[in-house]
C-alpha cells in the first residue's frame, strides 16, 4: 500500500490519526497500517468505521475537541496526523468550526508535549487560507485571504500552532492540501455529470483555475512530512504539478467518454443574489440552501499554486498528472453507476 521510500517511520511505532474516517483519512490510515505501524484513530460516535473495519486499529470514540478523548488518544503516541475537519453545512456555526479546527489543535499539541517519545505533529490545513489568487501561481508565502468561517478557523489554527510550537520546541509540519480528489470521493461528481451534458455552464468570464491533489499524492506527502528533517516547522502546499481550468476538466471527462462539450457562459450576478436569498431563508431553519454565494463565487476565483517547495524541500513530486487522475476518477464514477456516459 505504501513503499518504504515513502514511509520512514519504523514498524511498530504508535501513531494517531484524527479524521481517519474521511476520504483522505481512510487512505492514510490504510497506508500506515500496511507499513506495520501501531495505529490509533479518533472518531466521532456517529462516524462510519466500515471502510477500515478489517484493519488492526485502536479506536477512540469521541469528538476531536473533547479533552478526555484527546488525552486518551494521544497517550503513548510518537506521531500525530491531524486531518479532522468540520463539515461545511448550513447548521454549522462559527463555534463548530473553531472547536474542530482550533480547539482540537490546541488540545492535541498540549497532550503531545506530555509524551516523552513524541516525534512530530503533522497538521492539515487548506490552501483556502489564501483565498482568490490574483497573481497565480501562489507559494506558501502568498497573502492570506480566507473567505468563510471554515477557512478563517483553519488559518487561526495555523497561526496559533506556529507561535505555540516554536515557543515549546514541538516538532511539527503544516500541509495545505489543494482540492482533494480521486476514486472513493464525490467531490468532483457534479462537475463530471455536467461535463456529459450538451452544455457546460460557467458563471462569469474568469479563467476559473482549480488546483487538484490526488488523494494518493496527498497522503504520501503527509507520511514523508512526518519524518523528513527539512519539514521541521515548515508549511507546504500539496498539489498537482499545475492547476487546471474547470472547463478543461470538463473537456477531459467528455473526451474520455467520446462526447463533445460546449461551454455556456452565464452572468454571475443573479447567482450571487439567489445565493444570498437562499442562505437568508434556509440557514435560520437549518436547511441546506440549494445555492450558496460561496458556490457562485467559486467561478469567480482562481486557485493556482506553486508546489516547488514540496518538491524541492520535502522531496516529494506528484505521481498523478491532472489528466490521468481525472480519467481514473471518471472511470470509477462510471463503475459506481453515478455517471452514465
Amino acid at each position: 500500500m505504501v513503499d518504504e521510500n515513502i514511509c520512514k517511520i519504523p514498524s511498530g511505532t504508535p501513531v494517531l490519526v484524527t479524521g481517519a474516517t474521511g476520504f483522505a483519512g481512510v487512505m492514510l490510515t490504510k497506508k500506515l497500517v500496511s507499513a506495520g505501524l501501531k495505529v490509533s484513530a479518533l472518531a466521532r460516535k456517529s462516524s462510519n468505521l466500515s471502510p477500515l473495519a478489517d484493519l488492526d486499529i485502536r479506536w477512540i470514540r469521541g469528538d476531536v475537541f473533547d479533552e478526555g478523548a484527546i488525552a486518551q488518544a494521544v497517550a503513548g503516541q510518537e506521531y500525530i496526523f491531524h486531518l479532522a475537519a468540520a463539515f461545511r453545512e448550513a447548521k454549522s456555526t462559527e463555534r463548530d468550526y473553531w472547536n474542530v479546527h482550533v480547539k482540537s489543535t490546541q488540545l492535541l499539541v498540549n497532550e503531545a508535549l506530555k509524551q516523552p517519545s513524541f516525534k512530530r505533529y503533522v497538521h492539515v490545513s487548506t490552501v483556502g487560507v489564501h483565498g482568490h489568487i490574483a497573481q497565480p501561481p501562489a507559494t506558501e508565502e502568498y497573502p492570506f485571504s480566507p473567505g468563510d468561517d471554515y477557512q478563517r478557523t483553519k488559518l487561526e489554527a495555523e497561526i496559533w500552532l506556529n507561535e505555540f510550537a516554536r515557543k515549546k520546541s514541538l516538532s511539527y509540519t503544516i500541509i495545505r492540501p489543494a482540492a482533494i480528489y480521486g476514486p472513493g470521493d464525490r467531490r468532483l461528481l457534479k462537475l463530471f455529470k455536467m461535463a456529459l451534458k450538451p452544455f457546460f455552464p460557467l458563471l462569469g468570464n474568469g479563467k476559473c483555475l482549480y488546483h487538484l491533489v490526488h488523494v494518493d499524492d496527498l497522503t504520501n506527502c503527509f507520511i514523508v512530512a512526518a519524518t523528513h528533517p527539512a519539514a521541521e516547522g515548515e508549511t507546504f502546499i500539496s498539489g498537482a504539478d499545475e492547476s487546471i481550468g474547470i472547463a478543461d476538466i470538463g473537456h477531459i471527462v467528455a473526451a474520455h467518454f467520446g462526447k463533445k462539450m460546449r461551454v455556456l457562459r452565464l452572468p454571475i450576478g443573479p447567482f450571487y443574489l439567489a445565493g444570498d436569498i437562499c442562505e437568508m431563508i434556509c440557514k435560520p431553519l437549518h436547511i441546506e440552501p440549494p445555492i450558496y454565494r460561496r458556490r457562485a463565487a467559486f467561478y469567480s476565483k482562481d486557485r493556482s499554486f506553486d508546489v516547488s517547495k514540496m518538491k524541492n524541500v520535502l522531496g516529494y513530486s506528484p505521481r498523478h498528472a491532472n489528466k490521468e487522475g481525472i480519467v481514473e476518477t471518471a472511470r470509477w464514477y462510471a463503475e459506481q453507476g453515478w455517471i452514465k456516459p
